[in-house]
């Protein structure tokens, strides 16, 4: 089982607990948002800044690695999982991966469907915030363990963003993780949070202090009882059974 993907069924089922009569230590302890670093390669040193910010995963985001390297960041990394982009996802390159230690694998669309066939490994699929609805919809049939929303062009977080966040999360019923543009303030990952985000990934080369920060704002966030739910609201058909007798009775009433 992917670390990450096991972090994430944490996070869902600890939503899930405190809607019951559960006791309220054991949900203070629960993230309320996973915090991924982004790495701009296999760097060890950059690792070591990673790993002292509190992160719950790193993930490469250069796609032009060697095995070697991602062997050397995984030991930087200790206990903290990590993930890379892959375009070349052939079943040799995927068990290279997977011996090296390598925890999650990102990739688009475009692949081989055999990746999808892949079971030692977590899985995610990056798309398009302008992807169609229609594929959009369809994604909950993939043998995948979650959904990254790639970012804009623009530096900040900005409202379509956060409306693209709400609208896979009301059509997608699986983890959704955000790659941010910059690091984000408590109002940005306030508004995420409550559009259904899991977790997000920051950009690379962030000081410990900054990761830091921003777990501790994560931390802060309202308990996830408080969230809006993503899901689009369920309409409840009226048959016209129903509506006759409520006709009647309003005919009765008058009739008084």
């Amino acid at each position: 089982m992917s670390k990450l993907v096991d972090k994430l069924k944490n996070l869902s089922k600890s939503s899930r607990l405190a809607l019951g009569f559960h006791p309220a230590a054991g949900e203070s302890k629960s993230p309320k948002m996973l915090l991924i670093a982004g790495l701009s390669g296999t760097d060890a040193k950059e690792a070591e800044v990673v790993a002292s910010g509190g992160v719950d995963a790193g993930l490469v985001l250069n796609e032009s690695f060697k095995v070697e390297g991602v062997n050397q960041v995984i030991d930087a990394l200790g206990d903290i999982p990590l993930g890379v982009f892959l375009r070349d996802v052939g079943a040799e390159r995927v068990a290279e991966l997977v011996s090296s230690g390598c925890d999650f694998v990102v990739f688009d669309t475009k692949v081989s469907v055999a990746m999808l066939s892949q079971t030692e490994i977590g899985k995610f699929l990056v798309v398009e915030p302008s992807l169609d609805q229609g594929l959009v919809r369809a994604i909950d049939s993939l043998d995948i363990d979650g959904v990254l929303i790639n970012r804009g062009k623009e530096s900040f977080i900005t409202v379509e963003h956060v409306l693209t966040c709400q609208r896979f999360r009301g059509l997608v019923d699986k983890p959704l993780v955000a790659i941010l543009p910059s690091l984000a303030t408590d109002v940005e990952l306030n508004n995420l949070w409550r559009a259904g985000v899991d977790a997000v990934v920051v950009p690379p080369s962030q000081p410990t202090e900054a990761l830091a920060e921003l777990r501790r704002t994560i931390d802060n966030l309202p308990r996830r009882t408080e969230r809006r739910q993503g899901k689009l609201g369920v309409v409840i058909p009226q048959y016209a059974g129903g509506m006759a007798a409520e006709e009647e009775e309003e005919e009765e009433e008058e009739d008084i």
